[in-house]
């Protein structure tokens, strides 16, 4: 489409609210910019500690070269100057009740009428829906993950209405009841009960986080426009399912090959721009992959949010040492327990020949490095995409959310990775990592990633699926501005 040249009362002006988690906002902010570069006003809604945050870390520096690109804040609880990651429960709360009111003060006082508003759909909670429908602003819902994820937590609703959930108690966690396959999802065919995101919640349906999911896939019925971070040739029977479900689809990932063709000259002035990071980078990483042999280090991350035992932390340590490939690890200060990592001296010693360790890294640049052989990942979405655009293949640990939904595909439909179990031990650490990197199924595993990368590239290229359905969504807030 062509860019509008103004920036004036007249033009279109799309508000974005993400679930304040670093996966989200960096999801949204990618799209964010794509549609800014298609001529579109955008104003981006963060929670206040979560702005301090990105600013400190360097993450809005490109706004100098974006006229008709704002941020704008909502308080979230927190004291002023105050940075670190709230808790879900908390910052859950706190949103739950004073989000609305803080939404439809901010939209009042915006100079230029907003045409539309895309939510992040885990934000409908705080009836972002209702304050839409009060304002008479047409909403959009994105969801920040796979098809497959998005189809995992909507099977909420429809087992429900199935009587399947909730879960008579929870004998039924560990009675084989979960083995139950769902037989009804292209493109899902053969999963279990177990793989349905968040299954440990389902035994009661008063439970807040029971009530959370439900009252969030009943809410995606509302909502006429939807839109999905994936691409069409990883997930087309699911696409096409979404597609017969809601009259609106647009696949527009992966993302960041989207934004890497239309910023390209701008992001080459930025030697030091992070890629939309709450945590400031450390480009010491990357440095040491430099003196590394080509698809020779192992790269483990487990994301922004996901919190360990110490124990589980040994036994991934151990089993990565004793695997004899080099690694980068990336260790949150907060990823054992919520507290500061303090690794004993043995593992520390026994890690100095062959691991790195850093707090954060630009995961894209460091996924995309010839030195990266492999990921041990907790199998966010973000992550995978990223791993799939970079033609890495993967091992993966999941622990929450979506992850053990994306974990099954990407081991059976994808072919791209291998599972640890959730009571991992060193040993089998040990044995996956050997394989991933320099096993016959690695290899396959490595080809085949290597085919999705092309895809990928595909999907994001001109006249792409991902190119077109993301043009197509701009034109559709363009016509909703000229209603």
């Amino acid at each position: 489409m062509d860019a509008v040249p103004m920036i004036g009362q007249n033009q279109p002006h799309v508000v974005f609210i993400p679930f304040p988690a670093q996966s989200h906002i960096k999801c949204m902010l990618k799209l964010a910019r794509i549609l800014h570069k298609n001529g579109l006003h955008v104003t981006f809604i963060n929670t206040q500690s979560n702005h301090n945050r990105l600013i400190n870390s360097n993450g809005t520096r490109w706004l100098n070269q974006a006229p008709g690109f704002q941020f704008k804040t909502v308080p979230d609880g927190l004291p002023d100057g105050v940075e670190y990651t709230q808790t879900i429960a908390g910052l859950w709360t706190y949103l739950k009740t004073n989000f609305f009111d803080s939404f439809l003060d901010l939209l009042s006082n915006l100079e230029i009428p907003v045409t539309c508003v895309i939510c992040d759909g885990f934000m409908t909670y705080t009836d972002m829906i209702s304050a839409a429908e009060k304002l008479k602003i047409p909403i959009m819902l994105f969801w920040t993950m796979a098809a497959c994820g998005f189809m995992g937590f909507y099977q909420v609703k429809v087992l429900m209405e199935k009587g399947v959930l909730p879960l008579k108690d929870e004998s039924y966690l560990t009675n084989g009841y979960l083995e139950m396959e769902i037989d009804w999802i292209p493109g899902m065919e053969g999963l279990r009960l177990k793989e349905i995101p968040e299954i440990k919640l389902f035994t009661e349906p008063d439970n807040p986080g029971f009530k959370y999911l439900l009252e969030t896939a009943q809410a995606a019925d509302k909502v006429s426009h939807v839109i999905v971070h994936t691409f069409e040739e990883l997930e087309a029977s699911l696409l096409k399912e979404i597609n017969s479900i809601f009259p609106n689809v647009y696949s527009v990932g992966p993302l960041e090959l989207l934004l890497n063709q239309i910023t390209e000259n701008e992001t080459k002035e930025f030697d030091d721009f992070n890629g939309y990071s709450l945590w400031k980078e450390e480009t010491e990483c990357v440095q040491w992959l430099q003196s590394k042999e080509t698809k020779s280090v192992v790269y483990v991350n487990f994301g922004s949010i996901t919190v360990m035992s110490l124990q589980d932390l040994l036994e991934l340590g151990w089993g990565l040492v004793n695997s004899d490939h080099e690694f980068l690890w990336i260790i949150r200060t907060d990823l054992v327990d919520g507290k500061p990592v303090d690794l004993p001296q043995e593992l520390k010693e026994a890690m100095k020949d062959k691991g790195f360790i850093a707090s954060w890294c630009s995961q894209e640049e460091v996924l995309n490095h010839p030195s990266i052989g492999g990921f041990l990942t907790h199998g966010g979405w973000g992550s995978i995409i990223e791993s799939l655009s970079a033609g890495v293949p993967m091992i993966c640990w999941p622990v929450s959310g979506d992850q053990q939904t994306n974990c099954r595909q990407m081991c059976k439909e994808w072919e791209v990775g291998m599972e640890i179990r959730k009571d991992v031990m060193r040993d089998e650490v040990e044995k996956l990592v050997r394989e991933l990197m320099e096993g016959e199924e690695g290899k396959r595993m490595r080809n085949k990633a290597l085919k999705w990368k092309e895809m990928a590239e595909k999907a994001t290229g001109f006249n792409g699926s991902s190119s077109l359905d993301t043009e197509k969504l701009a034109n559709e807030i363009v016509k909703l501005s000229r209603n």
